[in-house]
């Protein structure tokens, strides 16, 4: 397999890649600008070489006396001391009557736009031998009137691109040398800091770091959420989209723009470790917990992972209905086994009497209460928990009353179901405090008011410990010192279970569940319910 290139290598060649084609560059440039100063320097010497000849005054009079042996011996030394390609006499009508080609002797010197036959002097370009070269032409003047006898043309080739690298190649090599160097030890800086940035990973490896955690945030059942310290978000997964119900291009925003809830804001933005804390996001029941996180021992922001609980809500509460229903039939079972053996006792000693009149005093309780609870809670399923729960809390000789003011009527299915879980799991939690308290009572309160199902349940035991009006909601957070027994002495529960459900029910609803301490203990549950779910 081939070995991929480290961090400090791929830079390296990315370096001398660049230098290469910064190099290119300015090999062209220089050569660019040094074959034009060349150029312009030839220019010059052309002009200077016909300007010395054609003001030189024996050439002059050589040329006005028709002295051509002169004319041509002075412009042959003068093309080979000044190295010229070309030097050339003409008279004013353009025949040449001195040049190193004998061929052109006798020709007419093409002078094309040239000002030299008007009596000044020109520079230009032409082609001679296949290169471009500068040419110059000066006007040989005679006579008193300066008049344009002839003129001398000096030709001189321009410098070739091999002429300009060559010129150009010190500079270059210097260049190179340089760039190189600062190359080389720019790409190792660069590559250590950036080893020391990205924790020593080579970029395949952040890569597929990378591509891990997209597949991890798109696989995991749970939702996550990433926010910096301004509150953005910096990571999202699949579920925590569902389950906020925001929108897919969540990332750089905020909170608020993305619309989540009051109440799920204050979670997610905490400043302190949020743990299974319960949070109605959308009509569902969602368990937050939040983890602050750091960097070289500086807050960086937080992750927050989403648990959706609306369906273990449902589930528990039907084992909850499902346990009040054992317990209550187990304690009258008990109650009841302890009645028949008091009236087979009476018979027995020939008290036939009272045994009847004992039949009378308990179905009269019976009834008594029965009619109470009926007559402030129409909701069967309500009333029946607690006229149950009357005999649990007689197992206990804790008195079970229902306030005067209780008025309830008639509820929806699933409002019924979960009105009955709050009271059941309050009523148990309730009876346990009061059973260990001296005068031993618990009053329960329902009402349907502006709304909202509201339900009170007051004690005579000890009272929250203070602080904890908020902490008792947790699971597994309980005041009590550990596992009890229930009412009819089946096996212990676990603690820290009952008021944790309260609370979900409450949170799923879009109500709240709180704890006071005032002469005992005072829990109070408000289940918001829409109109449409009372029944008539």
């Amino acid at each position: 397999m081939t070995r991929r290139l480290s961090l400090a290598g791929q830079l390296l060649a990315l370096q001398v890649v660049i230098i290469c084609v910064v190099l290119v560059g300015v090999a062209a440039v220089t050569v660019a600008q040094s074959t034009k100063r060349a150029q312009e320097t030839e220019g010059r010497r052309a002009l200077s070489v016909a300007e010395t000849l054609a003001n030189a005054r024996i050439l002059r009079e050589a040329v006005d006396e028709g002295r051509v042996d002169y004319v041509r011996i002075a412009a042959e030394s003068t093309r080979s001391v000044s190295d010229s390609a070309s030097v050339v006499v003409a008279r004013d009508d353009r025949e040449v009557i001195a040049s190193a080609d004998p061929g052109e002797l006798g020709t007419r010197f093409p002078v094309g736009d040239s000002t030299v036959l008007e009596g000044r002097a020109w520079l230009g370009e032409r082609e001679f031998d296949g290169r471009s070269a500068a040419v110059a032409m000066v006007p040989v003047l005679t006579g008193p009137e300066r008049d344009t006898a002839g003129f001398v043309a000096v030709t001189r080739f321009y410098p070739s691109l091999m002429d300009g690298l060559a010129a150009a190649a010190p500079n270059l090599l210097t260049y190179l040398g340089l760039a190189s160097g600062i190359g080389f030890g720019g790409s190792l800086l660069v590559a250590r800091r950036v080893k020391r940035q990205t924790l020593g990973l080579e970029p395949a490896e952040i890569t597929g770091l990378v591509e891990h955690r997209d597949a991890m945030l798109h696989g995991i059942r749970e939702g996550v959420v990433g926010l910096d310290l301004r509150g953005r978000v910096t990571l999202v997964s699949d579920e925590a989209i569902r389950l906020l119900q925001i929108p897919g291009d969540a990332l750089g925003r905020t909170l608020a723009d993305l619309g989540v809830g009051e109440e799920m804001r204050d979670a997610l933005l905490s400043d302190e470790v949020e743990r299974d804390r319960a949070v109605a996001s959308g009509g569902r029941v969602v368990v937050v917990n939040r983890l602050p996180i750091a960097s070289h021992g500086r807050p960086i922001g937080s992750v927050t992972t989403l648990r959706d609980r609306t369906e273990l809500l449902e589930l528990r509460r039907e084992l909850d209905l499902t346990r009040h229903v054992t317990d209550t039939l187990r304690a009258q079972a008990h109650e009841f086994s302890n009645r028949l053996h008091t009236i087979a006792g009476l018979i027995e000693l020939g008290e036939g009497d009272e045994a009847v009149r004992f039949v009378h005093r308990i179905s009269s309780s019976r009834s008594e209460l029965a009619g109470a609870v009926t007559e402030a809670v129409r909701d069967p399923s309500v009333a029946a928990l607690l006229i149950a729960k009357a005999s649990q809390a007689a197992e206990l000789g804790v008195e079970l009353r229902i306030a005067p003011d209780s008025s309830l009527p008639v509820l929806d299915g699933e409002l019924s179901a979960d009105v009955a879980t709050v009271v059941g799991n309050l009523v148990d939690n309730a009876m346990d405090a009061a059973s260990s308290s001296a005068q031993r009572w618990v009053e329960v309160t329902v009402g349907l008011i502006d709304g909202e199902v509201d339900v009170v349940v007051r004690d005579s035991g000890a009272g929250v410990p203070p602080g904890m009006e908020k902490e008792v909601f947790r699971r597994g957070v309980s005041t009590k010192g550990g596992p009890a027994p229930d009412a009819a002495g089946a096996p212990a529960r676990e603690r820290g279970i009952g008021l944790s459900l309260v609370h979900l029910v409450c949170a799923r609803r879009g109500g709240e569940a709180t704890a006071s301490s005032a002469g005992g203990s005072t829990f109070t549950a408000r289940l918001p319910a829409e109109p449409a779910l009372i029944s008539s």
